[in-house]
């Protein structure tokens, strides 16, 4: 392992299975410390996506979250840590899945009880890899102002108390994380602080050991002394013993091995750490002390006088030139949040809205991140409006100039259809036009206007699992589904309708590809065979055809089609179109001054 230093102030993580807390604290460690970037660069939360509103400082920013670890690892590639906040049921799993992703370098294992034959694995995988584990059963790790994991140094307060917003020059290690925060504390206060600190972790196979980061630390220029605290149980301090006897260590090392007064206990003790449980003389605490002892390292007779040993070595390398003190500076003051704000009369409150698709900030808005005078100035249409505001992109010109073809085809049918009928009726009992526009608006579903999206969506099933059209409509009668975007109550095989012979027509010459739309013009052949009504209708034009344009644009990727189709952006179309034509008859009824409609008797089947 050796090599040297595992972060810096550009370090940025991976975090696995979201915890609100450990992550805050590591962004609110970063303001400390001055980072320009947040140190958690994604979220990875198996079976969710989207984002999560944290803090940096006073400003609130939103973390993408992913659903696995190989899309978070494609989309941040510079984040070569992974933090494993998962329970040891999938720790191992987990783990091992960042460990063969080629950005992840170091792996932090928070989980105590991991098996120790998968961890065993782990150890083996990184090792051949030249990658790094910390933990399992660990709080972490922390570069003083530069980067830190998790949980590791508790609470802000104390972080400035230990003095951990800026380096210093004292590596340590440690198997138990609760004893770290009190040592870094201890180290604080006679010396000018740690550089860097690690908790192996207290399981009996722990991923890296005291002497790989004691080697690694004595490869750090930065580092000047090192300290050590181990505890029985375990052979891991004899794997320093043996460095310092080879002269592999050249710097100061003061240590101490915890667990002394097992010897007080009649029987053995198991203590708090999987690992801590002496098995034989050897695994004391004593006889760890003394190899140390004997082995060049700095041990002092009792705990109680360990922070006088670091006190003695850090001002001998002073005397000597050795260690030029690091300068205090004061830290910023981190925002209070709310609920602990309210008492104090300090608050920052999160935003509840979260938009990726405008920005009214600044000078002009911008759509998608276009400027409002381009748009005019380049002059967009309305077509490059919605595909900047729906599809935050700007789509080809053949695409967009489709989108207004459809726009202007499905902007009315006529005032007979029902959502056109239940404007009317509505705009002559006197009612405004935004509530008009409504009445119309909700008629939309499956039977009237909403068959675009389950056109789309069965015709693209269809295809891309290779059936044929017998396949598909006869599996469908089967489930007792109608085919959606066949059939029409006029339109015949011998009396096509125009508004999808325009669509196809233009289809045709413009588009790269028109494989959805020839598969549904093949699954009306095979329906018009059945009966002259089913044909092919302008939902089913353009439910293939919008398949066609997200797959032959070259310019979305398969999931962001298929959330396409699920999200409903297709029947939007509809919807934003229709609202041309129930807009229309709102003001035609109004302009002819039409009177309280009454549905006439004669037109009512009345019966028992």
């Amino acid at each position: 392992m050796a090599t040297g230093q595992l972060f810096s102030r550009t370090t940025q993580a991976l975090f696995y299975n979201y915890k609100q807390l450990p992550i805050q604290r590591m962004l609110d460690f970063d303001f400390l410390c001055g980072r320009e970037t947040p140190s958690v660069a994604g979220i990875i939360n198996p079976g969710s996506e989207g984002f999560q509103k944290l803090f940096f400082g006073q400003e609130e920013i939103a973390i993408p979250v992913h659903s696995t670890i190989e899309a978070a690892c494609a989309a941040h590639l510079t984040a070569d840590v992974f933090i494993n906040f998962a329970s040891f049921r999938s720790a191992a799993a987990s783990s091992m899945a960042a460990l063969k992703q080629p950005t992840i370098r170091v792996v932090a294992i928070i989980a105590e009880g991991v098996p120790e034959s998968d961890t065993k694995q782990l150890i083996a995988y990184a090792r051949s890899n030249n990658k790094v584990v910390i933990g399992p059963a660990t709080v972490g790790g922390i570069q003083a102002g530069a980067f830190k994991i998790g949980d590791t140094a508790g609470t802000i307060d104390n972080i400035i108390q230990c003095k951990l917003y800026r380096p210093g020059s004292v590596g340590f290690v440690s198997k138990s994380g609760g004893m770290s925060n009190e040592m870094y504390n201890t180290i604080a206060r006679v010396t000018d602080g740690i550089y860097e600190g690690i908790a192996i972790g207290g399981d009996v196979f722990p991923g890296s050991t005291l002497s790989d980061h004691i080697l690694r630390f004595n490869n750090i220029p930065q580092v000047k002394m090192m300290v050590v605290l181990g505890e029985l149980g375990g052979r891991d301090e004899y794997s320093l013993v043996e460095a310092l006897k080879q002269g592999k260590v050249n710097k100061p090392v003061v240590a101490w091995v915890s667990g002394t007064c097992a010897r007080l206990f009649k029987s053995e003790v198991q203590f708090g750490h999987a690992g801590a449980k002496s098995g034989g003389e050897m695994e004391s605490a004593q006889a760890k002390n003394q190899a140390l002892r004997e082995a060049g390292a700095v041990v002092p007779t009792s705990y109680e006088a360990f922070e006088d040993a670091i006190k003695e070595t850090f001002e001998k390398l002073v005397e000597e030139g050795k260690i030029t003190p690091v300068k205090e500076v004061k830290p910023p003051q981190i925002p209070e949040d709310l609920n602990t704000a309210i008492k104090s009369g300090k608050v920052r409150a999160p935003t509840h809205i979260i938009s990726t698709i405008s920005d009214d900030r600044g000078e002009e808005p911008c759509y998608a991140g276009v400027p409002m005078s381009s748009i005019v100035e380049q002059g967009y249409g309305v077509g490059d409006v919605i595909s900047l505001l729906w599809f935050k992109r700007s789509l080809p010109r053949y695409c967009t100039h489709f989108i207004e073809i459809c726009i202007m085809l499905c902007a009315d049918h006529g005032p007979c259809v029902s959502g056109a009928h239940n404007t009317i009726v509505t705009a002559r009992a006197g009612k405004d036009l935004v509530s008009s526009l409504v009445s119309g608006l909700l008629t939309i579903g499956p039977r009237f206007g909403g068959a675009i999206d389950d056109a789309a969506r069965y015709f693209k099933d269809a295809y891309d699992r290779g059936l044929t059209p017998y396949e598909f409509v006869e599996s469908m009668k089967k489930k007792g589904i109608r085919v959606p975007g066949i059939g029409h109550r006029i339109k015949r095989g011998d009396n096509r309708d125009k508004r999808v012979e325009l669509l196809q027509r233009f289809a045709r010459t413009h588009f790269p590809s028109v494989k959805y739309m020839e598969y549904a013009v093949q699954v009306e052949t095979y329906t018009l065979s059945k009966a002259n009504n089913l044909v092919l209708n302008v939902d089913g034009a353009i439910g293939s055809l919008f398949l066609d344009l997200l797959a032959g644009s070259g310019m979305f990727t398969k999931p962001e089609i298929d959330e396409i189709v699920e999200i409903g952006y297709l029947n939007g179309l509809f919807v934003l179109a229709r609202s041309i034509g129930l807009i229309g008859h709102t003001f035609d009824q109004k302009r002819l001054k039409q009177p309280l409609y009454r549905h006439p008797w004669e037109d009512v089947l009345y019966t028992k």
